[in-house]
């Protein structure tokens, strides 16, 4: 739960917390097991006791899931002795305020959890600087008498506002001039990656950036590619951090082979929150200004295809759609042996029609990474136009895992 809604006495203690899931139908982002809110919810330290599912055709204006579902997430909190209740969906903050007072416990949606923990794994300048700003600007929107302290504002004689206006002024004020602050700092961060891209051009160095899935386990492979100690662990946004490092290629035939660049960046995740992406532009800049995306794929998840087509969606939003791919299928311990390809290289056709290698690799425990090693050898040798990478050696297809 974010730090505005936790009360200081449960600081040392787990939250006990209640997932809500709600079905809108047919274009809506739903997931009726609620695994990944979970998830999120112990990366921020809470302690999942009860999940519920509720299907409407729209929003309730006031409570969201309308008086009678939210009757029945007050009775599990008080059945579990929850601290609190996490959406999966976004609320308005109306309708969050609302739900509190009903509920008597905080209310939390999916972007407070997200932003709470982007705010505990940042740990450089930037990271920090970038999370403190989509956390500002969600707060800017919250200002609707959002605490008690402003019910105590009253205006003075022949004043026409209504309890707390004078304060929501001023915290709007002040909020204000911080995100400008912060932006102003971010854009000198900006210009310095900028310079050191630019060096990084003249010098001819070929670029490739790890995206992928949060939890796909690309900060693993980073490691295991350059030898680096980048953290990495079982659990979503692991690290946001953006870290290069210098890649030694060799080549297949014992020729001297060459040095790239290879920068890890943050995961994407479904329904990441537009302020988070607009926030963290400078660190996902790499992604952009790479000339080959390893997109790694977690091999053994059963979302796999919705969480490569939300990486997809993602990459078009900040504009590095048409920069050359391979796929790398991780995670191939997790495989069970029949689900296994006969291939470790293949080739697949995208939803825009480019072919693009594919390659099976576990990052764990090495299997793979020579075979993964020798693709993108091929690809810097010969850097292709962003129509696609036909023509650089991918084996046929295998039938046994198709994207």
């Amino acid at each position: 739960m974010t730090p505005e809604v936790l009360s200081p006495a449960r600081a040392a203690a787990p939250a006990r917390a209640v997932l809500v899931g709600v079905d809108l139908g047919p274009g809506s982002s739903f997931d009726p097991t609620l695994d990944e809110l979970a998830l999120l919810a112990e990366s921020a330290g809470d302690e999942v006791v009860a999940r519920l599912v509720a299907r409407r055709k729209a929003p309730d204006a006031a409570l969201f899931v309308g008086a009678g579902k939210a009757d029945e997430i007050k009775a599990l909190v008080q059945q579990h002795d929850a601290h609190g209740v996490i959406f999966d969906q976004a609320l308005s903050p109306a309708q969050q305020r609302n739900l509190e007072r009903h509920l008597g416990v905080a209310v939390a949606d999916r972007t407070a959890l997200i932003l709470e923990i982007f705010a505990d794994r940042a740990k450089s300048h930037e990271g920090k600087l970038q999370v403190e700003l989509a956390r500002l600007q969600y707060l800017a929107t919250r200002l609707v008498r959002r605490w008690s302290h402003l019910e105590r504002q009253r205006g003075g004689i022949g004043t026409r506002g209504g309890p707390g206006e004078a304060q929501i002024e001023l915290d709007r004020r002040m909020i204000g001039e911080r995100i400008r602050g912060v932006k102003t700092r971010l854009d000198r961060v900006k210009r310095q990656r900028q310079t050191q891209r630019r060096a990084r051009e003249r010098s001819g160095t070929f670029r490739v950036a790890l995206v992928g899935y949060t939890n796909a386990g690309k900060s693993t492979l980073f490691n295991a590619l350059v030898k680096a100690r980048t953290y990495a662990a079982d659990q979503l946004f692991a690290t946001l951090d953006p870290t290069v490092r210098a890649l030694y290629l060799p080549t297949a035939d014992g020729t001297q082979g060459r040095s790239v660049s290879l920068s890890d960046t943050v995961g994407f995740i479904r329904d990441l929150p537009h302020k988070l992406v607009e926030a963290f532009q400078a660190t996902l800049q790499e992604a952009v200004d790479a000339d080959l995306l390893l997109h790694v794929v977690d091999a053994a998840s059963p979302t796999r295809d919705e969480q490569i087509a939300e990486v997809e969606r993602v990459l078009a939003e900040i504009g590095a759609q048409d920069i050359p791919q391979v796929l790398v299928f991780n995670k191939l311990d997790r495989l069970e042996p029949s689900r296994r390809p006969r291939e470790g290289v293949d080739e697949v056709e995208r939803e825009d029609g480019v072919r693009t290698p594919r390659v099976f690799v576990s990052a764990l425990d090495g299997t793979g990474l020579d075979a993964l090693r020798q693709t993108m050898a091929l690809i810097a040798a010969e850097p292709p136009t962003a129509g696609g990478l036909a023509g650089h050696g991918a084996a046929t297809p295998s039938r046994s895992m198709q994207a």
